[in-house]
């Protein structure tokens, strides 16, 4: 049986386990890039995130003796979501995998959804170092391990996002913005419109800091990253499955590489704009819009929301991010004179009125003349920073601008 068969008979499998999800227009991004932008929201899906599809697929198929036996998987988050629900639905018993690193969030929406059916073992910083310890316990207990992407039943669970959206829009779609983590969705997703919708393009959008599915088209081959920005953990893998691999470099029209700032961006304006709640994967397709701009223009354009499964303790460093990405926060370290008054004069010379000090570090030593601060600075205007720095240098404040020293910024800063 071909992918796009499976595909369909995972519809049919699924049909009394996963909601439709909508797919409709957002006007506010529809105005800005004057052009029809159609949001599929598998972050209203039952486990928020459409790795319950794939997942359930995938368990509800296996053997009786197989699932009897129970079933092993490895995740940051969602896929662990999608296993332990679809192992409470079947009642059999599952061991779930994650990283230490997971939110907080994520492990308790395992249990809440799992219940007694499973358990949890967290382990290693990222999705390989979990990976690596939960098929080495699939392979010594003999249970079936869930790929959280590289497996047929999987990419055809998660390809049924692609049959609601054709079902729901009749007219033809010019562009589908698809996130790729191990590829997964990608390529259910991709086969389903290379059947059905030949002319739509396929476009996958990666976390800049985890170009894992991108660097591996590009050199021919599946390529393991040697290390990744965690951010985007929904997204964040180190290296993609052989089979995604393969599917995704015949069916993807491009892959874009979103910077991660941007999407922390994305995520405080669709919270303030629109009352969404996104992960960072979630947030990804949306955040690569405008990297299309001119391209979608008068096209009608459908963006995955691939996921809602964020922990409020992380938005501190999505404003954060946010705001270094959009050049409104920066850090310096500055030789402050030690004497009186000096921190005034800083403060009247060298600042605007709009601008704010968020952070400050500094100890006294009567012994030196000079001593170092740490200082973060919160403007209004991006272009701000230029007059700040060209006071500074005037007044004769000594510094070093921490943002273009990552090194350093994340020993201080973190």
């Amino acid at each position: 049986m071909n992918l796009f068969s499976q595909i369909q008979e995972a519809k049919k499998q699924l049909q009394d386990v996963v909601m439709a999800t909508p797919l409709s227009e957002n006007l506010n991004l529809s105005n800005e890039f004057a052009a029809r932008i159609l949001l599929k929201r598998e972050d209203l899906q039952t486990v928020r995130s459409y790795k319950i599809r794939g997942a359930y697929n995938k368990i509800s198929t296996l053997s009786a003796e197989e699932q009897e036996q129970g079933v092993i998987c490895a995740s940051a988050g969602n896929h662990a979501q999608g296993v332990a629900y679809s192992c409470k639905l079947l009642q059999i018993k599952g061991k779930i995998y994650m990283p230490k690193t997971t939110p907080k969030q994520k492990v308790k929406q395992v249990n809440l959804f799992g219940g007694s059916f499973v358990e949890i073992v967290l382990t290693g910083d990222t999705f390989d170092d979990a990976y690596a310890a939960a098929m080495a316990d699939a392979t010594k207990n003999k249970m079936a391990f869930i790929h959280p992407f590289d497996d047929l039943k999987v990419i055809a669970g998660q390809g049924t996002v692609g049959l609601e959206i054709l079902e729901s829009y009749k007219k033809p779609i010019d562009y589908v913005f698809v996130p790729i983590g191990g590829g997964g969705l990608a390529s259910g997703l991709s086969e389903v419109f290379k059947h059905l919708s030949p002319d739509t393009k396929i476009i996958g959008v990666e976390p800049e800091g985890a170009s894992s599915m991108k660097t591996s088209i590009d050199n021919g081959k599946v390529t393991i990253l040697e290390n990744i920005d965690k951010f985007v953990d929904g997204a964040a893998v180190k290296q993609v499955g052989k089979i995604t691999f393969d599917i995704c470099k015949k069916n993807l029209s491009d892959i874009i590489l979103v910077p991660e700032g941007k999407v922390c961006t994305t995520i405080l304006r669709l919270y303030n704009e629109e009352a969404m709640v996104v992960e960072p994967a979630g947030a990804l397709t949306i955040s690569a819009l405008d990297l299309y701009k001119e391209k979608i223009k008068g096209k009608t354009v459908v963006c995955i929301v691939s996921g809602s499964n964020n922990d409020i303790e992380r938005t501190a460093e999505i404003k954060e991010r946010s705001l270094l990405y959009e050049g409104l926060m920066h850090y310096f370290m500055i030789q402050f004179p030690q004497r009186p008054g000096s921190l005034k004069e800083f403060v009247n010379d060298i600042l605007g009125p709009d601008d704010d000090i968020t952070y400050f570090q500094f100890t006294k030593k009567n012994s030196r003349e000079v001593g170092p601060a740490v200082v973060g600075l919160e403007l209004k205007n991006k272009n701000d920073i230029i007059a700040i720095k060209t006071k500074m240098e005037n007044k004769g404040f000594e510094y070093k601008y921490l943002n273009e020293k990552q090194d350093l910024f994340n020993q201080l800063i973190g």
